[in-house]
C-alpha cells in the first residue's frame, strides 16, 4: 500500500503543480491583454509608448527575475513573432493609398538608403575600432543594425497620427530595410566563406527579392478579391484573408523572395483595387470584386493589437544582458546613429509638404527590432570570430534604440523640445500640433 502511494502521490502533486502553473499562465495572458489596452489608452493621453512598457515588462519577467525564459517558448516564440510582423505589415498596407505611395517614393528612397548607409558606417566604425572586431564581423554588425523595425515603427506611428505621406515613408522604409539587411548579412557571410561576392549579383538579388515579392503580393491580392465573395458564403471566414496572407508569405519565402514585402503589397492591393486596371480580369473571369469591409479592417487591427502585445513582451524576454562595457559602447553608438538620422531628416523633410511634427517624429524613428534580434545570432551559428560580441551588441542595441525612440516621442510635446526641433529643422511651430493634450481631448470629445 505504501509503495502504491509513493507512486501516486508524486504524480498527484506534479499534476496539481502543473495545473496551478497552467492556470497562472492563462490568468497572466488575460491580465496582459487588459494591461495592453490600458497602455494604448495612456499612449494617446500621455505620449508614453505602450511598446516600451511591454518590452520592459518582458525584461522584468525574463532576464531580471527569470520567471520566463526564451527557451520555454522553443521555436514557437519566433514563429509567432514572425506572424506578428507579417500581420502588422499587411494591416498597414490596407491603410495605404496608392497615389500617396507614388508621391512619397522619392522621399522614401532618400531616407532609406542614406540612413541605411550612414548607420552601417557608424556601427562598422564602432565595431572595428572600439569593439575590436575584424572587418567582416564589423560589417555584419553594421548591416544587422542598419535598418529600422517594422514591428516597432508601424504601431507607434499609428498611435502618433502622422500625416498620410509621412506615415507611408516610414512604413516603406522599415519594410525595405528589413529585406536589405537580411540579404546583406547572408551575402557578407558568403564573402567570409568563399572569399568574395559579385556586386552585380548582390544588387540583383535585392531587386529580385523586392520586385518579385511585390508582384506576388499584388497578384495574390487581386486573386483574393475575385474569390472573396464565394469564400464569404461559408461560415466563420473573417480570418480567411489573414490565412491567405500567410499562404502568400510562405510561397514567396519558399521562392527565395521577401514574404514581408509580399504581405505589405497584398494589403496595398486590397485597399487600392479600384485604382488597379483589373477590368479585363473581371471580364475574363466574370467575377465581381468584393472589397474588404469595415468589420474586416477592425478584425485585422485587433489581430495586430494582440500580436503586438505578445511580440514586445517576447522581445523583452529574449534580450540578454552581458557586460556593462558593451552596454555603454552600444549606448554611445546608438545616440550617434540617432543624431545622424536627425541630420538626414533635416535634408529629406525640408519640403513644405512635411510639417514640423512629421519631420521631428520621423527623425526619431530609428528603432531596431525583430530582424536585428534574429540576424544577431546568425554570425555565431556560422562560426564567425566575434559572433558573441555581435549577438550581445545587437541585443543591447534593440533595447537602447527602442527606449531612446520612445523617450524622444514622449518628451516631444514639451514646448521647449518643440522649439528646439523648430530651430533644428527650420520649420515654424504648429499651433494645431496633435501632441497638444488639450486640443487632442477636445477633438476626441467632438
Amino acid at each position: 500500500m505504501s509503495s502504491i502511494l509513493s507512486r501516486i502521490e508524486p504524480t498527484y502533486f506534479h499534476f496539481n503543480r502543473y495545473k496551478l502553473n497552467m492556470e497562472t499562465q492563462i490568468l497572466s495572458i488575460g491580465l496582459l491583454v487588459f494591461f495592453s489596452h490600458f497602455l494604448s489608452l495612456q499612449f494617446r493621453k500621455t505620449n508614453i509608448p505602450d511598446v516600451l512598457i511591454l518590452m520592459f515588462f518582458g525584461i522584468m519577467m525574463g532576464p531580471l527575475l527569470g520567471i520566463v525564459l526564451p527557451e520555454h517558448f522553443g521555436k514557437v516564440g519566433f514563429i509567432v513573432a514572425t506572424i506578428a510582423l507579417v500581420v502588422i505589415l499587411f494591416e498597414s498596407g490596407t491603410s495605404l493609398d496608392l497615389q500617396m505611395l507614388g508621391s512619397s517614393m522619392s522621399t522614401t528612397g532618400k531616407l532609406t538608403f542614406a540612413c541605411l548607409a550612414l548607420t552601417a558606417l557608424i556601427v562598422i566604425t564602432f565595431g572595428h575600432f572600439v569593439l575590436d572586431l575584424n572587418w567582416i564581423a564589423s560589417g555584419l554588425l553594421g548591416i544587422i543594425l542598419a535598418g529600422t523595425s517594422s514591428a516597432v515603427v508601424i504601431p507607434m506611428i499609428g498611435s502618433l497620427r502622422l500625416s498620410e505621406k509621412a506615415s507611408s515613408v516610414l512604413i516603406l522604409e522599415s519594410a525595405l530595410t528589413d529585406v536589405i539587411c537580411i540579404v546583406g548579412v547572408f551575402s557578407l557571410l558568403q564573402v567570409a566563406a568563399q572569399g568574395g561576392v559579385e556586386p552585380g549579383k548582390l544588387i540583383g538579388s535585392i531587386l529580385a527579392s523586392l520586385i518579385f515579392a511585390v508582384i506576388i503580393g499584388v497578384v495574390g491580392g487581386i486573386a483574393w478579391l475575385l474569390v472573396l465573395s464565394k469564400v464569404r458564403g461559408f461560415p466563420n471566414t473573417i480570418s480567411s484573408t489573414l490565412a491567405f496572407v500567410f499562404i502568400v508569405y510562405g510561397v514567396t519565402e519558399t521562392l527565395g523572395f521577401s514574404g514581408a514585402i509580399a504581405a505589405l503589397a497584398m494589403g496595398i492591393a486590397l485597399n487600392n483595387y479600384d485604382k488597379l486596371d483589373i477590368k479585363r480580369i473581371k471580364a475574363f473571369t466574370k467575377q465581381e470584386i468584393t472589397p474588404l469591409t469595415q468589420m474586416d479592417l477592425s478584425f485585422y487591427a485587433e489581430a495586430v493589437f494582440l500580436l503586438k502585445t505578445f511580440f514586445f513582451v517576447f522581445l523583452g524576454i529574449s534580450i540578454k544582458f552581458q557586460t556593462i562595457s558593451i552596454a555603454m559602447i552600444t549606448f554611445v553608438m546608438i545616440v550617434i546613429v540617432f543624431g545622424a538620422r536627425v541630420a538626414l531628416s533635416r535634408f529629406v523633410y525640408r519640403g513644405q509638404e512635411f510639417g514640423l511634427r512629421d519631420a521631428a517624429i520621423s527623425s526619431m524613428m530609428a528603432p531596431k527590432g525583430l530582424a536585428a534580434a534574429v540576424l544577431a545570432v546568425v554570425p555565431l551559428q556560422y562560426g564567425i570570430v566575434g559572433g558573441e560580441v555581435i549577438r550581445d551588441t545587437a541585443n543591447m542595441a534593440v533595447l537602447i534604440s527602442i527606449s531612446l525612440c520612445a523617450l524622444l516621442v514622449m518628451v516631444y510635446p514639451l514646448s521647449g523640445v518643440q522649439r528646439a526641433y523648430s530651430r533644428l529643422f527650420g520649420k515654424p511651430l504648429e499651433c494645431n500640433d496633435p501632441s497638444d493634450q488639450s486640443q487632442r481631448d477636445d477633438s476626441e470629445q467632438k
